[in-house]
């Protein structure tokens, strides 16, 4: 049997309460809830890009934070 491995502050009982409420969200509340992850918010923002170019993002992602500390 294999080990689930959750995220930092991640658990069983978070993941099935999380399924739970995204089931329970009509198809009009999951477009708005994907609308607004696209927003800026406090100086981030999602946007989609190549996958091909996700190693250099990475890249400069983690020299950002090194650069911010």
């Amino acid at each position: 049997m294999n080990e689930s491995r959750f995220p930092t502050g991640w658990d069983a009982e978070r993941v099935k309460r999380l399924i739970a409420r995204e089931a329970g969200l009509s198809e009009e509340e999951q477009v708005s809830e994907d609308d607004s992850g696209s927003v800026d918010h406090d100086g981030q923002v999602v946007v989609t890009v190549p996958e091909e170019l996700l190693p250099a993002i990475r890249k400069l992602i983690a020299e950002h934070k090194v650069v911010a500390k």
